[in-house]
């Protein structure tokens, strides 16, 4: 199984790629840059374009995760819903299933929280509601590392000390939130 993954740091940090292909034993190559966008990915101009649209024209890929920038899918809907309208063609040409990664709400009770402007639930239900829209439009699965995130977030030390990123157990909990997704699919 060949994995592509496109996003930012909520996909890079401790190495969630080597995660997943530890735990699954698939190749996972993943194009990400801290604070990227998915648009940065269809732009032939951009750092993440220049590899991400030759990896999907000229490699076989079975699955194309794609991680939007963490505030992007309700500040910025209708870029993100654009970019995955674009992404999926050019995913499924490679013969790939495309495959969203839906992430968490900022650790509840903080300053990055607050800079927001929503609480911890506003801000979880705009974020899955944004993956939600853009699986809906263009037929897609979705790992929801998020509402994984919410589901054990009183059990677990889920982030870093900047509370949004994730922690080793919280970039473990999203490597098996999308292996188990894909493991799903592929039955």
């Amino acid at each position: 199984m060949r994995i592509l993954m496109l996003g930012n740091s909520f996909t890079y940090f401790n190495n969630m790629p080597m995660i997943l292909t530890a735990l699954t034993g698939w190749t996972v190559v993943s194009h990400t840059r801290g604070g990227a966008y998915l648009s940065e990915h269809l732009d032939p101009q951009a750092e993440m374009g220049q590899i991400t649209l030759p990896a999907l024209a000229n490699e076989k890929w079975d699955f194309v995760v794609l991680q939007e920038q963490s505030r992007a899918p309700y500040e910025r809907r209708e870029e993100f819903l654009a970019s995955v309208r674009a992404l999926c063609p050019l995913i499924r040409a490679a013969g790939a299933t495309p495959l969203l990664y839906a992430t968490w709400a900022y650790r509840d009770g903080t300053e990055r929280l607050a800079s927001t402007g929503l609480s911890y639930r506003a801000q979880l239900i705009a974020l899955t509601e944004g993956y939600h829209m853009a699986a809906r439009e263009n037929d897609i699965p979705v790992a929801e590392v998020g509402q994984a995130f919410d589901a054990v977030s009183g059990l677990l030390s889920l982030y870093t000390e900047d509370d949004y990123h994730p922690s080793q157990v919280g970039s473990l909990l999203a490597a098996q939130v999308i292996a188990e997704k894909i493991r799903e699919l592929s039955r």
